[in-house]
């Protein structure tokens, strides 16, 4: 016989064996959401009437104009990504820091980073990168674990930095803000890439053979061509970066507009790289319709299954679970971070946040953990999905673009410090939460148990209450025989005869 305690977690590890097999996720969030509810009517365990809410659900869920920001938001990396703008960004920041060791390793992160930046996908980023400086540094004797992992994590650098379509979700699913997401995205990015940096400045040091300097006729000489190339590439990205982010930052647009914007923006650049062409308009409307219509199909079958599990009580179960972990509120992020984790080896960023972050937001609230710092923490740990094997979407993009000689194992054996790298990020985001919410606008604190309330009618005399204690109160106001007037407050005078 089943009880409320068993069909929880039966239903949680039966949507986990719907996905091992290989079934698409939004279709096996539904087909186990539906399955469990009929299940739990027939054994009396769940009321069939919460099923009537899924059509106000649906409508939620096709209604929300914050979501828009997501097919902006890929609509303009994806335009991005074939305009030529990565090209001469790595080209002209490959030859400024290619006389040191390490030095297209450095341009490929900064690369990185300001692709992240303007574009919001890994995708884009790792097959720009990948396409341009892999073949460069083949050429020139990098070892070919440190180029392709260099590559693969500067990629996904941007699933953290705004304006990431990770932070849009994850602000959805948990109620707050996509400026406050981003803002508090801002501290772990940088520590993301020093971190990167430091470890090719340590490596430079120990392992100089590894990544040699490029020879001077690959260089060139640095003149005025060279910077006019460099500044070609970073003042139109720094212009699109603020139109993007400066606009959410200050208030004056939403992410969904700032998005449009961004969307407009990108056409421009491509305009200017002179690639503004029907095919390249064409191949982002489809790279944006499939994963936009991915998206909504994933939300509308996370958003069956999380009906049915609670009205399974399965939050009950989840709360029960967590929020007596040993450690308080370090305990539960430790433990959720090694879970979401080992959930990444078989999930992507998508499927993670429609099913576990929903389930894990109200023991966070009730562990009074600031949901901005869970969110970021969050999109931190979940970098290690596009980088951890059997799935890293990041090493499937290399693995597509690399030459035949790379080898598969270079790639996987090579991503392994970065991961390890990404990890102690995440431990520093979580004892040290200042390096989100330090950038967060607190405004003034107000103590409630202080506030005075006065309410002040112009026309009936002092700043008091009408008729108890002004000289021009209303007459009749007299307190019933027996009830003494509140203190300080006399009653009127008697009326006179």
């Amino acid at each position: 016989m089943f009880s409320h305690g068993i069909m929880p977690p039966l239903m949680f590890f039966g949507m986990i064996c719907f996905m091992l097999v290989g079934f698409p996720v939004a279709f096996s969030l539904a087909a186990v959401g539906l399955m469990f509810g009929a299940l739990g009517v027939m054994t009396g365990h769940f009321d069939w009437v919460f099923l009537q809410a899924l059509p106000l659900r649906f409508h939620g869920i096709i209604s929300n104009d914050l979501l828009l920001a997501i097919p902006f938001f890929t609509f303009m990396g994806a335009i991005l990504e074939r305009c030529g703008l990565a090209e001469d960004l790595l080209e002209g920041t490959g030859k400024l820091f290619g006389g040191i060791p390490g030095g297209l390793a450095y341009a490929v992160i900064v690369v990185g980073a300001i692709l992240g930046a303007i574009t919001g996908t890994v995708a884009a980023s790792v097959i720009a990168m990948g396409v341009i400086s892999l073949p460069i540094m083949q050429r020139y004797g990098y070892d070919m674990r440190l180029a392709t992992g260099v590559i693969a994590a500067s990629g996904t650098i941007t699933q953290l930095i705004p304006p990431s379509l990770v932070l849009v979700v994850l602000a959805d699913q948990l109620g707050r803000s996509v400026g406050d997401m981003y803002l508090g995205a801002i501290g772990p990015s940088l520590l993301q890439v020093g971190i990167f940096i430091l470890y090719i400045v340590f490596l430079s040091i120990v392992k100089p053979q590894t990544m040699p300097p490029l020879p001077p006729e690959a260089r060139g000489e640095i003149g005025w061509p060279l910077i006019r190339q460099v500044l070609w590439g970073m003042v139109p990205s720094i212009v699109l970066i603020f139109l993007v982010l400066g606009t959410i930052f200050m208030g004056l647009a939403t992410p969904t507009e700032a998005g449009a914007m961004g969307a407009v923006g990108a056409l421009v650049l491509a305009a200017l790289h002179r690639r503004l062409t029907w095919p390249l308009v064409d191949q982002g409307m489809r790279s944006t319709m499939r994963i936009t219509s991915m998206v909504v199909f994933i939300l509308i079958g996370s958003t069956v299954f999380s009906l049915v599990f609670q009205g399974m009580d399965g939050s009950r179960w989840i709360e029960h679970m967590l929020i007596n972990l040993p450690g308080g509120q370090t305990g539960f992020l430790i433990f959720v971070n090694i879970f979401v984790f080992f959930l990444a080896f078989f999930l992507d960023f998508f499927e993670i946040a429609f099913i576990v972050v929903p389930l894990l937001a109200p023991v966070a609230t009730k562990l009074d953990i600031d949901l901005i710092w869970f969110g970021v923490l969050l999109c931190v740990n979940m970098q290690t999905s596009f980088m951890h094997p059997p799935f890293g979407f990041a090493l499937f993009y290399l693995r597509g673009i690399a030459p035949p000689e790379v080898k598969s194992s270079d790639i996987y054996m090579g991503a392994i410090p970065w991961v390890f790298m990404q990890l102690i990020l995440v431990a520093i985001v979580i004892f040290w939460p200042a390096s989100v919410t330090y950038w967060l606008d607190k405004g003034p604190k107000v103590d409630p148990s202080k506030v005075e309330i006065r309410i002040e009618m112009p026309g009936l005399g002092g700043g008091g209450l009408p008729g108890l204690d002004s000289p021009g109160g209303l007459p009749g106001l007299t307190p019933p025989p027996g009830l003494a007037p509140p203190p300080g407050l006399a009653p009127p005078p008697a009326p006179s005869r």
